[in-house]
């Protein structure tokens, strides 16, 4: 498969290969996408920092606790984590492995399929998570909200959304 066309024989008046490298840098899109993901990577590092700093954990672990807590008390499959950390399986077995020798999660047997392997919070993992939610709270509303004018927060609140639930992605 070519990835991109052979060298020489461009066209009499067609942009040469440089400049259709620069045009297709400078497409509005191109720098749109750019900024979505520089500021979720800069959002991402600060997180990290700000809880590895106060509370001894990754941003990841917390993001773990946080599914963790919206299930109430019921585990959680660990494939059904790394699918939604985007981690691959043994990424997620290897913070898992981390996160339950810091006595910060379990994991146990499913009593419906004994294939599948839940992870649960302990009581260590709930307390860890209370506090770095309130480190998560001051980074967000720092850096997340403050930036943005407070009419426009709900402009965007909906774009992050549908860009989130688009079924095409």
């Amino acid at each position: 498969m070519e990835i991109a066309p052979a060298a020489g024989g461009e066209a009499p008046g067609a942009p040469s290969a440089a400049e259709g490298f620069a045009a297709a840098a400078e497409r509005p899109a191109v720098h749109e996408l750019g900024l979505l993901l520089r500021a979720a990577a800069r959002l991402d590092r600060a997180m990290d920092a700000g809880m590895r700093a106060e509370c001894g954990l990754s941003h990841t672990m917390f993001e773990v606790l946080l599914m963790l807590a919206r299930a109430r008390g019921e585990g959680i499959p660990q494939r059904e984590l790394a699918e939604g950390l985007t981690l691959t399986s043994g990424g997620t077995t290897r913070l898992i492995d981390r996160m339950e020798q810091a006595g910060l999660v379990r994991r146990t047997p499913s009593a419906e399929d004994r294939r599948i392997t839940l992870v649960e919070a302990t009581a260590q993992g709930a307390e860890a998570f209370g506090r770095a939610a309130e480190v998560h709270a001051r980074i967000v509303d720092r850096l997340f909200l403050a930036p943005v004018a407070e009419g426009d927060r709900p402009h965007l609140l909906t774009a992050l959304r549908a860009i989130v639930e688009n079924p095409e992605a």
